[in-house]
């Protein structure tokens, strides 16, 4: 696990990133990839002692902070709070049973921007990728989507086996397209 600690409005403490980098060592055992940590320590108004940690790894981004009037105390609650994040998301991948077999197959295309532009060209396709869309309920693609960070997911629905897009609304809410085949 490779930590960034940042110190603002403190003096660099030897002690306190060692306390940091000990604890993040326990969230090891949720994930397997290589895990990047960027932890900031702050004192505000010489009371205020606040932790904020970023964790990144496998696609994944966690956010813990916390304020307190103990570093150590503020260390050991931002890292719980990560801690419950990734057991509840891992429990949650752990229950869902994927069907295997009943996967899609899906190709994604990049269309150069130039041609894009030009009235009379045809576009140029830059880079073609293909992948296969696993089957999952609708809140289990939320949940994927939301753990990517990405603003649209493509999933096949686990019930119906058809073609299904999960997005991310400008107002904070969730949409989904469906697809239904004629009659």
């Amino acid at each position: 696990m490779q930590v960034t600690t940042t110190f603002r409005h403190m003096e660099v403490s030897a002690p306190i990133r060692e306390y940091l980098e000990e604890k993040l060592a326990r969230v090891k055992k949720y994930i397997d990839e290589p895990i990047d940590a960027q932890a900031v320590l702050s004192v505000e108004k010489k009371i205020r002692h606040c932790v904020e940690v970023t964790l990144v790894a496998k696609g994944i981004i966690i956010k813990g902070t916390e304020t307190t009037n103990d570093m150590y105390a503020a260390i050991d609650s931002a890292v719980d709070k990560i801690e419950r994040q990734l057991r509840r998301y891992k429990e949650r991948i752990k229950r869902h049973k994927p069907l295997s077999g009943r996967e899609r197959q899906v190709r994604k295309a990049i269309v150069q921007a130039e041609s894009l532009e030009e009235v009379d060209a045809e576009p140029v396709i830059i880079r073609t990728e293909t992948f296969f869309v696993k089957p999952m309920s609708v809140e289990e693609a939320v949940m994927q989507m939301d753990l990517l960070e990405k603003n649209f997911l493509v999933f096949t629905d686990a019930d119906t086996e058809e073609l299904n897009v999960v997005y991310r609304r400008s107002d904070g809410n969730y949409g989904l397209i469906t697809s239904q085949q004629k009659d």
